[in-house]
């Protein structure tokens, strides 16, 4: 059973209340459409458990298979940085609700739409100025035994069910929030 490392801690990026019965940790990558695919099951999930859930995301590109998926990881920090934290989720759902327009450009214009400067996301992106800040997390996923993505922890402990089965991802939250 592959555990979570390190926990949650201030540095992650966190929606939800702090005393949240249950924590739903991701590993993702912007551009796997399998993580596509789990963007409105996570959304609803919050939806159904809110107040009792907490969500985290933690960036696991892959950049092999995504080319694009790396940028748009240090793009979303970028944003969380200018920003001050305010506009990461925006961004992070900007993303996944435009998955086959990632190139830079893009990102920039996405952070000029959330009234963070658009320019400096992408002087960023060519000084690789959060490359560090995305292979933090990307190690974190590795020492947690992730290998793919989208990869789940729920209360620390990977969920090796079937994230695509709304009911049986539910059921295994509620199971860590009675716990």
């Amino acid at each position: 059973m592959s555990r979570l490392t390190p926990e949650v801690h201030a540095g992650d990026h966190i929606d939800g209340p702090a005393r949240a019965p249950v924590t739903l940790v991701q590993y993702g990558d912007y551009e796997c459409p399998s993580c596509g695919a789990a963007y409105p099951i996570i959304k609803d999930l919050q939806q159904r458990f809110a107040g009792q859930m907490r969500f985290v995301f933690r960036n696991f590109p892959l950049a092999e298979s995504h080319p694009h998926a790396e940028h748009a990881a240090e793009a979303a920090e970028a944003v969380a940085d200018l920003t001050r934290g305010k506009a990461f989720w925006a961004m992070h759902d900007t993303l996944y609700e435009n998955q086959d327009a990632l190139e830079d450009e893009d990102l920039g214009a996405y952070a000029e739409d959330l009234d963070a400067d658009g320019d400096a996301v992408e002087r960023a992106l060519d000084r690789g100025t959060y490359r560090e800040r995305v292979r933090d997390d990307f190690k974190s996923g590795v020492r947690s035994g992730v290998n793919g993505t989208p990869t789940f922890f729920i209360n620390g402990v990977r969920f090796d069910g079937d994230w695509s089965d709304v009911a049986s991802f539910a059921s295994a939250i509620q199971s860590g929030a009675t716990k």
